[in-house]
């Protein structure tokens, strides 16, 4: 058989390997399709089984798989949709390794028949657009894990909002995942970030890492990147944050393109549309996340040494470390205006301010307003495929943006964000969105007000 070298990510297969079986983006417009609640990310899942890898890379578990400075070759093997994993998806699959005490100590609790909370927070593909509640990546790898430690008491959260990215997920973090006091937590945006915005979603995504990992359960994290068709991907830059912090990365991207250019599958085998994993999809990305969990317990006993040294990295991940969203349920405007407060579900998120008039015009004082704490403010607010309407927004009375919600022949209606100021003094400050008046039926969605 042919022989090939793998050169990135050569560490990852420094050990004798079974592979588990199983079942088998950047630009706004990327964002999930699938419906008005969900964007720009999707897996799918099934229990990938139990496969078996013994990693000799323990006695320094903070080597990433482009460490090792040997390259040893990996037999090729040709893959069948829902067979095993072959050793090259294994390796490129491997985007970091990165430390793993953390997890050992988490595989651990399970092997003691402790509780146990599971989180996924991410977009459409962590949610489970194209397979469903109970067969996304989600779903299906906390399946494998109560299966592997069946005495362990298993809590199963799926934070997963469709077309949200790093800057949503960090202002959202403490409500939907850290409440939950969760002990793993598995991360991907790596489709709903994008090129636009790269800065911003660097640190954002950055930040967020940070903010899990100091949180008071001492969280292990796991961070998955996924793909379009096309490759496009935020994965360049989300891998330079985890190497940074050195926690693992699970790469769909490597794997699966790669067995798409070498002929084995196609990508519509895995996939609905250009973004979401359908049911073999996510069963393959479910084995991908299980492969690399079989070889942390394959390998716990070797497992030791320091935890990733977050504090070390100083020049990225501190901007948003303490956001949190401002929405109706903890917080009451200093002044309604002519916005109500709904009783819906909008994008996934409860009871937005809404202001809508049939002929567009919202008269004088129309601005909803807000008094808030913090050098950073933004707004997420709805995109809207019809009859919506520009608002201005001002800190502290005076405008310096005008936001246009305006989506039209899109897939649908979803929250968005728009950073609104940055590096505000210390202290309190107001923000006011204005509807501005037009001619014809017009609507503005204020889904919660996000600080930091």
């Amino acid at each position: 058989m042919k022989k090939i070298s793998a050169i990135a990510l050569c560490a990852a297969l420094m050990f004798t390997m079974t592979a588990c079986g199983g079942t088998g983006n950047s630009g706004e417009s990327s964002k999930d399709s699938s419906g008005s609640q969900s964007t720009a990310d999707n897996s799918t899942s099934t229990d990938g089984g139990s496969g078996t890898s013994s990693d000799s890379n323990s006695t320094s578990d903070n080597q990433s798989a482009e460490d090792s400075s040997s390259t040893p070759e990996i037999e090729e093997v040709a893959y069948t949709l829902g067979g095993e994993l072959t050793p090259t998806m294994i390796a490129n699959s491997r985007y970091n390794i990165g430390n793993r005490v953390r997890l050992a100590n988490v595989i651990k609790k399970l092997q003691a028949g402790e509780d146990v909370t599971v989180a996924y927070l991410g977009g459409s593909i962590t949610q489970g657009t194209s397979a469903g509640n109970d067969l996304c990546y989600a779903r299906l790898t906390t399946n494998w894990l109560q299966e592997k430690f069946p005495d362990a008491k298993i809590t199963y959260v799926n934070a997963g909002i469709g077309a949200t990215g790093s800057y949503i997920g960090v202002h959202r973090a403490d409500n939907d995942v850290l409440s939950k006091n969760p002990d793993l937590i598995f991360i991907d945006f790596s489709v709903n970030d994008t090129t636009e915005r790269t800065e911003i979603n660097k640190e954002t995504y950055a930040s967020l890492l940070r903010k899990l990992w100091n949180y008071s359960t001492n969280p292990a994290i796991v961070t998955i990147a996924m793909t379009q068709d096309n490759g496009t991907s935020f994965i360049e830059y989300h891998g330079e944050v985890v190497k940074k912090f050195d926690i693992p990365m699970i790469s769909y991207k490597e794997a699966i393109l790669d067995i798409i250019d070498k002929g084995y599958i196609k990508w519509t085998d895995i996939s609905d549309d250009n973004i979401h994993p359908n049911v073999p999809g996510h069963a393959l990305l479910t084995d991908l996340i299980t492969n690399y969990l079989q070889s942390v317990i394959d390998d716990l006993d070797n497992i030791s040494g320091e935890e990733s040294d977050f504090a070390s990295v100083t020049d990225i991940g501190n901007t948003y470390v303490d956001a949190k969203l401002l929405m109706s349920g903890s917080v009451k405007p200093t002044k309604l205006g002519v916005f109500t407060a709904t009783t819906t579900n909008f994008g996934n998120f409860q009871n937005p301010w809404l202001v809508r008039s049939t002929d567009g015009q919202f008269g004088d004082d129309a601005g909803i307003e807000f008094e808030f704490e913090g050098t950073n403010v933004g707004i997420l607010y709805g995109k809207l495929t019809s009859n919506s309407c520009l608002a201005d927004v001002a800190i502290d009375g005076e405008v310096v943006s005008t936001i246009n919600p305006a989506f039209p022949g899109g897939w649908g209606n979803y929250v968005e964000f728009e950073q609104i100021a940055t590096g505000l003094s210390e202290g309190k400050h107001t923000i006011t969105i204005t509807p501005k008046s037009q001619d014809g039926p017009a609507m503005f969605y204020l889904s919660a007000i996000a600080v930091s």
